[in-house]
């Protein structure tokens, strides 16, 4: 995993978030040279609104010289337009991967409203963690002390209650159905039988469940502890196997090297 003070391209992320984990291993991947910055829930707001101008508050973003992406699909469409060693979406399946990023990218927010909805009240101490990573003193106070009403937040934002709950598991189990199937007719490639942004997306989207040993936060023990009751309807399914033999194989070990914003200036 390269990152250098003096790369042109800055990417903020969550350390936790899939989507910002499929940015970060298609940067990788391709061997483009970036500076990545962990932010705080919350404290990310601002400046995400700020970057993107898009009126939203989600990540990952890419800064650079010219302009901030936000949103992984966009970002991906830059990357193509201008990276030059960018080889993960071929222009001969294009079509093909787009639709497989599609189809995954759909159920980041259910898995997120279904880990979630699994770990509130019964792995809250690991989520203020993944939360607080990152965070300055202050920030992590503020997190710390402030995690009730910011769980609230997010219970509202995500739509976390029992029907919505239950679709997630529904459009997870779907999707799980969907790799299966592609699996078995097309072997461990998605597309045309070459590693491309529809097996990252696939497998970034799915990281959070199938818990890699190769990714920094969902390897970690705690994690697995405290999420297992809400990981346990897709215990056994092949879909994971296949996520953590994605991540065997092309991801190698994943060493953090994340800034804190506040690093970043000084």
């Amino acid at each position: 995993m390269k990152h250098a003070q003096s790369a042109p391209l800055t990417l903020y992320t969550f350390a936790m978030s899939h989507y910002s984990e499929k940015i970060r291993w298609t940067l990788d991947a391709s061997h483009i040279a970036f500076t990545e910055v962990c932010m705080t829930p919350v404290f990310h707001m601002a400046p995400a609104l700020a970057m993107g101008r898009r009126g939203q508050t989600t990540l990952p973003i890419l800064k650079t010289p010219k302009e901030a992406i936000q949103d992984s699909p966009r970002i991906v469409d830059w990357l193509a337009r201008t990276q030059t060693t960018f080889a993960l979406l071929p222009a001969d399946l294009a079509t093909e991967v787009r639709a497989v990023e599609r189809r995954f990218d759909a159920i980041g927010k259910d898995v997120a409203r279904a880990l979630y909805a699994g770990g509130f009240g019964h792995a809250d101490a690991q989520i203020r963690d993944l939360w607080t990573a990152h965070a300055s003193p202050l920030q992590a106070l503020v997190v710390r002390v402030g995690y009730p009403l910011i769980r609230w937040g997010f219970r509202q934002k995500l739509q976390i209650h029992a029907q919505r709950t239950a679709l997630a598991q529904q459009r997870i189990n779907e999707a799980m159905d969907w790799l299966e199937e592609r699996i078995a007719q097309q072997g461990p490639n998605l597309v045309g039988g070459r590693f491309t942004v529809a097996d990252i997306t696939a497998a970034s989207l799915l990281a959070p469940i199938a818990c890699p040993d190769e990714h920094p936060v969902y390897s970690a023990a705690s994690y697995r502890e405290g999420m297992a009751s809400a990981m346990r309807p897709w215990l056994g399914r092949p879909a994971l196997t296949w996520v953590r033999e994605v991540y065997a194989r092309h991801r190698g070990t994943v060493g953090g090297g994340a800034l804190h914003p506040t690093a970043l200036a000084a």
